[in-house]
């Protein structure tokens, strides 16, 4: 009976993952995805259930990550539907786009181009499940001394559902500085052409920019060990990442963690791509001035 359940749920699920693309019912498809998942958690064992590499797919993230987060908060719930996002790009294609879309999320989103601030802002405003109640829209270049500022003067503050950071530069510093929230889960993007037994960030400079030719594009951001190490601190567990290993999913402890146990910053790593780049990538920038966490 058991199996027939896992065979049929799993079926299910691939069926709702495939007719997707066209996103015509993707809210109805999702709010069925959502029961199945919480059926499932009544019905079977940690063991038998999904892992995070099972269950991605993509509305408006740029890889799976709407999919796992999904999953995510089916199986821990959520709170106040809040997400705060940093940077949050055209806002079509962020992390928050599909929670604020299709679940009725509020938002906070950060970005430093005034043009991704004008898509966002339109793409929002021109949505039928947005037009009325959009989500906030800041532009703003993002410092370690003014990120509480900006997010509070939003009124987000204490405890919110999500945090998505993804600058390509002073990553580290911005997280280590964020404390007027407290997210349930953190995503971000890390800099996986540097290896898993390394703990290292480029030196803060408030005006950095990856390609703004003073530096080598591959110095930037901070690595997985060393944002591991920050969050660990934090009360965060690393619970696994996306299936190119550049973007990580940490959750607070004490929440989901028999569904959502920690994962070693090696088994994030354990796929192709990551490899690929730590091959043709590392040795370049190596000797470059990074700085040991």
């Amino acid at each position: 009976m058991k199996k027939r359940i896992i065979q049929k749920t799993k079926g299910f699920i691939r069926n709702v993952v495939s007719s997707m693309p066209g996103i015509q019912n993707t809210q109805v498809e999702q709010v069925l995805m959502m029961n199945q998942y919480r059926l499932m958690k009544k019905l079977l064992s940690k063991d038998e259930m999904p892992s995070l590499n099972e269950v991605g797919f993509r509305v408006h993230s740029e890889f799976e990550e709407d999919g796992i987060l999904l999953y995510i908060f089916s199986l821990i719930d959520t709170t106040n539907k809040r997400v705060v996002e940093i940077c949050a790009g055209n806002g079509a294609q962020c992390m928050a786009a599909n929670l604020i879309v299709n679940h009725g999320w509020e938002g906070l989103l950060f970005d430093g181009d005034e043009r991704n601030i004008a898509e966002s802002t339109k793409f929002f405003a021109s949505h039928r499940s947005t037009f009325a109640l959009p989500p906030i829209i800041k532009h703003a270049w993002i410092t370690r001394e003014n990120i509480n500022e900006l997010i509070g003067s939003a009124d987000f503050k204490g405890e919110i559902d999500l945090l998505s950071l993804d600058i390509d530069g002073n990553d580290y510093y911005i997280m280590e500085a964020i404390d007027v929230v407290k997210p349930r889960v953190i995503i971000c993007e890390v800099q996986n052409v540097i290896p898993s037994d390394l703990a290292l960030t480029i030196p803060y400079r408030e005006d950095f920019y990856y390609k703004d030719g003073k530096q080598h594009e591959e110095f930037r951001s901070v690595s997985l060990l060393a944002m591991t190490k920050l969050l660990n601190k934090k009360g965060y567990r690393l619970v696994g990442g996306h299936q190119y290993g550049f973007n990580a999913f940490f959750i607070l402890n004490g929440v989901g963690e028999d569904y959502f146990p920690e994962v070693s910053v090696e088994s994030v790593y354990d796929n192709s791509f990551t490899k690929l780049r730590i091959e043709e990538a590392w040795e370049e920038v190596k000797d470059l001035p990074w700085v040991e966490i």
